[in-house]
């Protein structure tokens, strides 16, 4: 059995890698693409912003079901939360092959912060998906000591990339035209 499993793992381990290199280049890649005769997606910002507010209220109920003993609604929920993810990437990269980047207009000690959070909350999204992918494939392959293990790293980051999504939304929604 164990080697069966670690047969499964070599082979998730394997699509792991590829998807997390490959989501951030196709994500990068589609920043430089416009849409031509298509109409901006203005609408969408505080749309995706109330989907990272919403993953970051699941991931909090989910932990929380685990605690509780309740294996369901905790993969129930974690299931959900990628599904919610996978759903504000599309529309992020939507706006954005439809829309300018939107500039930050604020100044001083703001401005400080708001590139801070902006750049971490990047940086963690991008390291954020192998993370949750694997950490969901120990729980797949029922290896629940290995999905704590990495649970224990993969949901303060995943929650902080779905917490920032919404501050640096409420942060830069002033300036949007």
């Amino acid at each position: 059995m164990d080697e069966l499993r670690a047969k499964k793992e070599k082979r998730f381990n394997l699509w792991i890698t590829i998807i997390s290199i490959v989501i951030p280049l196709v994500v990068a890649l589609l920043f430089s693409v416009r849409l031509p005769g298509v109409e901006p997606l203005s609408f969408l910002p505080p749309i995706y912003a109330g989907i990272n507010g919403l993953t970051a209220v699941l991931l909090i109920i989910a932990l929380w079901a685990i605690k509780n003993g309740n294996r369901v609604l905790h993969s129930r929920l974690t299931t959900t939360c990628i599904a919610l993810s996978l759903l504000f990437l599309i529309m992020y990269v939507a706006y954005h092959m439809t829309s300018d980047s939107t500039p930050y207009g604020g100044e001083g000690a703001m401005r400080i912060v708001y590139f801070f959070i902006l750049i971490s909350h990047i940086a963690l999204s991008i390291i954020v998906i192998p993370l949750v992918l694997r950490t969901y494939a120990k729980a797949y392959l029922e290896d629940f000591a290995g999905h704590r293990k990495w649970a224990r790293i993969t949901f303060p980051v995943w929650l902080y990339v779905a917490i920032t999504g919404v501050v640096v939304y409420l942060m830069i929604s002033p300036y949007y035209v």
